[in-house]
């Protein structure tokens, strides 16, 4: 059977651990620098410890170090990696191509969305470069990523849940131009998530004060079927910066979602080991969101970005009946509760919010009335009860144990497989008196042989053979039914241990002589990796240049033309064709270029 990843974000031990507990069999998670979130690094000592918590589960761990590296931080790096790969880390995820020119441990190298995994050709390059997996661009559609496996060997991962950057991943500039916060550097300032207005080149203004850049949340929940019959060995969910509540809920979700799948399809079968029980039912439109697209997954469609706001909207939870002095009666089908947060679009489609005081019926009585207005459509961005719930909920997820407990000639033996067959055996020497109610004493034995208590065990099924039924102290079997099954925990954690192989990093013709700053190269090991691929001429990285006027600083498949019913691909006049667009703000103003045979469309600063 094929294994099938779901990949979750770990902002830091406690989300890497929630993760683990809620379904994901693989987390990647930020190390102490050079992660492209550079707010969420973390300690080695608290990776390490993750790492050991996932290994129990033959889960893995993926550090992401995918920024660029300036030449003063690649000595630093180096050691860094070294450090990893000797935790147990199970992979890295790398953008700098500078790494592969290193002294590297054998650690297994992905190739981050931020080396433009977007085209057949540059993907081809990378996995003869010797990555043993390439994670594909968010704008790739399923006919294109179908294409991609069939001439390819390379494993795939894919994102299928979680916020979405406009702009193909490591072709952004942007935050670098405006204020000097490089996104390939970790970074990022959302500029994309700012307001700005559309004007042509005659001055006239399409849109005012408009989130023209700001996309809706990913969400491909719908096409798991497809994206795991098209050859993609692992699913990502985004979000770094989340906390434990939104993992619990985001990645319990997905995991019932796939295990559905493999029940109906027997040829896939998840990458890890336990079963999840939450003591909530998993919502994802009740966590953070903008809204919820699926992108280009099923080819273009409109309406992939939330121009109102880049805050998030949470469950259209139903719209306002009635306006009353202290309070509005609603239409919603959805109970309410005290602590709620709401939010609506006034009449200028500006997002506002209010919280629920109380709750009578279909009467709420917000803590502001301001501008509540019949008929306005009304969302929960704070479901309070559910919130209570995820924060309460400690689920552990549990991996099957049978134990086998045999007692002939006053040895006892204890032994325990597990659902991977892995197993594990405690013997002890020692007489005990003949139990005077053996029925009873059985079921003592058996009843404390199942409790497994907060140990990553569950106790499926008891079988005990003996020549006579003992009277054994329940302390004694207790510290045997412990030491067994700390023993196969050091067991799992020690086959989970994969065989070492060192990176074969080559060096394949790169496919043009030249590489532009968008290669992304600003340290010398970088230039020296291209220069073995062929390429003889390289221009500086963005982040090392000092004059940006008319650079491309955001490539994007988001097409404002399309957007405003504006695509050239339609339009009837040359006027028309050969007009100019602009995006302004409060400070600049940028020209915009549409490339129609791909689709795209890109910014151009100054």
């Amino acid at each position: 059977m094929k294994k099938i990843e779901l990949l979750a974000p770990a902002k830091n031990l406690e989300t890497g651990i929630a993760a683990i507990n809620y379904g994901a069999d693989a987390v990647y998670i930020g190390a102490p620098k050079f992660g492209a979130r550079s707010a969420a690094g973390n300690t080695l000592e608290d990776i390490g410890e993750l790492i050991q918590y996932a290994h129990k589960y033959w889960a893995k761990v993926f550090i992401t170090m995918n920024t660029i590296l300036y030449d003063h931080e690649l000595n630093e790096a180096e050691k860094l990696i070294h450090k990893l790969y000797e935790m147990g880390a199970d992979a890295l995820i790398v953008q700098d191509m500078g790494i592969l020119e290193m002294d590297l441990p054998p650690i297994e190298l992905h190739a981050s969305t931020q080396t433009h995994n977007y085209d057949l050709e540059r993907i081809q390059f990378l996995e003869k470069v010797g990555f043993k997996r390439i994670i594909l661009a968010r704008e790739l559609s399923l006919e294109e990523i179908k294409n991609i496996r069939k001439h390819t060997n390379v494993e795939l991962e894919y994102f299928v849940h979680g916020a979405l950057c406009v702009s193909l991943s490591g072709q952004c500039y942007f935050s670098h131009a405006i204020g000097g916060r490089s996104a390939n550097r970790g970074e990022c300032s959302q500029a994309c998530r700012m307001k700005y207005d559309l004007v042509d080149d005659e001055g006239k203004v399409i849109a005012k004060d408009k989130h023209l850049l700001s996309l809706k949340d990913l969400n491909l929940s719908n096409h798991l079927g497809d994206i795991v019959d098209s050859g993609i060995c692992s699913l990502k969910i985004e979000g770094r910066l989340k906390d434990s509540s939104y993992l619990k809920n985001i990645t319990s979700y997905y995991r019932q979602s796939l295990d559905k799948i493999f029940n109906k399809k027997r040829e896939y079968e998840k990458a890890s080991s336990g079963t999840i029980k939450p003591g909530f039912k998993p919502d994802p439109d009740v966590t953070f969101n903008r809204g919820y697209t699926s992108y280009f997954f099923t080819g273009r469609i409109p309406e992939i970005a939330n121009f109102h706001t880049p805050k998030s909207m949470g469950k259209e939870i139903g719209r306002i009946r009635e306006v009353k002095k202290d309070h509005i009666v609603v239409d919603s089908k959805f109970k309410l509760h005290n602590g709620d947060g709401l939010c609506f679009f006034n009449k200028n489609k500006l997002l506002k919010g209010f919280q629920v005081n109380g709750v009578q019926g279909n009467k709420i009585f917000p803590n502001d009335m301001n501008m509540l207005q019949r008929g306005v459509g009304l969302f929960r961005n704070n479901d309070h009860e559910f919130s209570k719930a995820l924060k309460k909920d400690n689920s552990i997820r549990k991996i099957g144990v049978e134990f086998y407990l045999d007692i002939f000639d006053g040895c006892i033996n204890l032994t325990a497989i597990d659902e991977d067959e892995i197993s594990a055996n405690i013997q002890i020497q020692e007489e005990f008196e003949s139990a005077k109610n053996e029925e009873l004493a059985l079921s003592n034995i058996k009843k404390q042989l199942q409790k497994s208590g907060d140990s990553i065990f569950e106790i499926n099924n008891i079988q005990i053979n003996c020549d006579k039924v003992p009277f054994i102290q329940a302390k004694k079997l207790n510290d045997l039914r412990r030491q067994c099954l700390e023993q196969l925990t050091e067991i799992r954690i020690e086959a989970a241990k994969q065989e070492e192989s060192r990176p074969l990093i080559a060096h394949p013709q790169y496919p043009a002589k030249e590489l532009s700053y968008m290669g992304n190269v600003v340290n010398c090991k970088a230039e020296e990796f291209y220069h073995k691929c062929g390429v003889e001429k390289i221009e500086k990285g963005f982040e090392l240049q000092k004059n940006h006027t008319g650079k491309t600083i955001m490539t994007t498949k988001h097409c404002l033309r399309h957007e405003f019913g504006m695509c050239q691909k339609l339009t009837k006049t040359e006027k028309e064709k050969n007009q100019a667009l602009f995006l302004v703000d409060n400070k600049n103003r940028y020209k915009l270029e549409f490339n129609c045979q791909r689709c795209e469309m890109k910014i151009i600063f100054g």
